[in-house]
């Protein structure tokens, strides 16, 4: 048996690649939308990709499933079939090789066995998969691909389609599925491996583990969350499960809904053409029209092209999915038009296709003034004097709440980076904003976006320890 984990750091996502090196036939689980890495692979080590398999409907990224049944008939796909009619992928009805699963079901690729387990909770259709290597003259399962059921360390949030999806009063039933789910499989061997569909950095959980993988007997004795489901007191486990979850980002809101009609199939990735200044500078106020500038922070604080929003390579996923709306072109400004591709591919999988340029940081850096604006920079230190002056700045932290909680500054508003797209409307207009974080980056973009909008604002690009004790709460 050949198993492959396809790391997708930008957005902390796992997607598996499991073949029979006997029969030559492989399966995908959980992938994303740019499938050329997966075929390339597989075809590197003598495999023909045959099915694809999901684990539930995504809400964090674009699923390549209706990619790779586009790209060729013949690809058997494997949904679920649970959670009921509104929880269907209704992009796979009355398509050929389609197989709805149901908790039990099971279906080979070549000599490697594939069980379906209905684990609802994060999502009410989610199922795992325990694999068997039949081939390999085994009878026990050796992994569980968890999908975002259970994480190294972690087990998937069952608020995020009341907190990004808006389907309110969802979360504490979900939370007690999920605690059912988990006890479910609590006979499972110690041996079997834990394969998640993500890692550190992911907003499906709070404590997801820097480890890729895990066993289900590791996790069983140092996994908080199994701990306390296994322990079998509900009401701490949906206590401690809903507590301190991190603030979505707002394309989570849109992924539900694409993944579950359908996503625009692709093709090939989009091209966005190399432009001159020329060519956007006339467009700079189109409402529509998003100059994404991955320069870095000083450049863009410095001067970046009128109503620009911030993405520097070390955030671009988190802060375009924070900033963009499904409709906007984009236009990137980047160092360099050889790495426009990866950019690409990052929005691509976030369900942002309209990508129709790249400019050059040169010429953004030599525009004329008139193109361009700028945004105050000050560090903590200078704040007391702000604060003091007639024209008095409200202060907004873009940090999350759970780093809001441990310390912040005294009459602070608190609205996460991730928040404040959809949460807009409660940021003050009328008076000037000085924004900060835990480093100054993310007070960054979203002064980036706040300027954008029509607010006044100042970024304090500083560490937040640098904060002067008498101004803390």
């Amino acid at each position: 048996m050949f198993l492959r984990q396809i790391s997708d750091p930008h957005l902390a996502q796992y997607a598996y690649l499991i073949g029979c090196q006997r029969t030559g036939e492989a399966i995908v689980i959980d992938p994303e939308r740019d499938i050329d890495r997966y075929r390339d692979l597989a075809a590197q080590e003598g495999l023909r990709l045959t099915a694809v398999a999901e684990t539930h409907i995504h809400a964090d990224f674009v699923s390549g499933a209706r990619e790779l049944a586009a790209a060729d008939p013949e690809v058997k796909i494997y949904v679920s079939a649970e959670g009921g009619a509104d929880w269907q992928s209704e992009w796979a009805d009355g398509r050929p090789n389609v197989t709805r699963l149901r908790d039990g079901d099971g279906f080979k690729i070549g000599n490697i066995e594939f069980k379906a387990v209905h684990t609802p909770g994060h999502t009410p259709e989610h199922m795992v998969y325990l694999v068997t290597d039949l081939g390999g003259g085994a009878n026990e399962p050796v992994a569980m691909l968890s999908g975002d059921f259970l994480f190294v360390g972690d087990a998937g949030r069952p608020d995020l389609l009341e907190q990004a999806a808006g389907l309110v009063g969802t979360q504490e039933a979900g939370a007690r599925a999920l605690y059912r789910s988990l006890r479910k499989v609590s006979e499972l061997p110690c041996h079997v491996q834990v394969l998640p569909a993500h890692g550190a950095g992911s907003a499906c959980g709070k404590a997801l583990g820097s480890v890729p993988n895990s066993t289900f007997g590791y996790e069983e004795k140092f996994n908080p969350a199994l701990k306390l489901a296994a322990a079998g007191n509900e009401q701490a486990f949906v206590d401690f499960i809903l507590s301190g979850q991190p603030e979505p980002p707002p394309y989570f809101a849109n992924m539900k809904h694409v993944n579950k009609v359908g996503p625009t199939v692709l093709g090939t990735l989009p091209q966005p053409r190399r432009m001159h200044l020329d060519d956007v500078a006339a467009r700079l106020d189109e409402p529509g029209l998003v100059v994404l500038d991955t320069r870095d922070r000083a450049a863009f604080l410095a001067g970046h092209l009128r109503r620009s929003l911030f993405a520097p390579p070390e955030k671009f996923a988190d802060f375009a999915g924070s900033y963009l709306a499904p409709d906007n072109e984009v236009i990137l400004v980047v160092k360099d038009v050889a790495g426009t591709e990866d950019y690409v591919r990052q929005l691509v999988r976030m369900g942002f296709d309209n990508i129709s340029g790249a400019l050059l940081a040169s010429a953004v850096a030599s525009a004329p003034a008139a193109l361009k604006a700028t945004t105050r920079a000050v560090t903590f230190a200078d704040v007391p004097a702000l604060l003091c002056n007639g024209a008095r700045p409200g202060l907004l932290d873009v940090r999350k709440a759970t780093e809001f909680a441990a310390g912040h500054l005294r009459d602070a508003q608190n609205i996460a980076h991730t928040r404040l797209l959809p949460r807009l409307a409660e940021v003050p207009a009328d008076y000037p904003l000085l924004v900060s974080c835990a480093s100054g980056m993310r007070a960054a973009g979203a002064c980036a976006f706040l300027s954008r909008a029509g607010r006044e604002v100042i970024c304090v690009a500083d560490k937040f320890e640098n904060a002067p004790t008498a101004l803390l709460a």
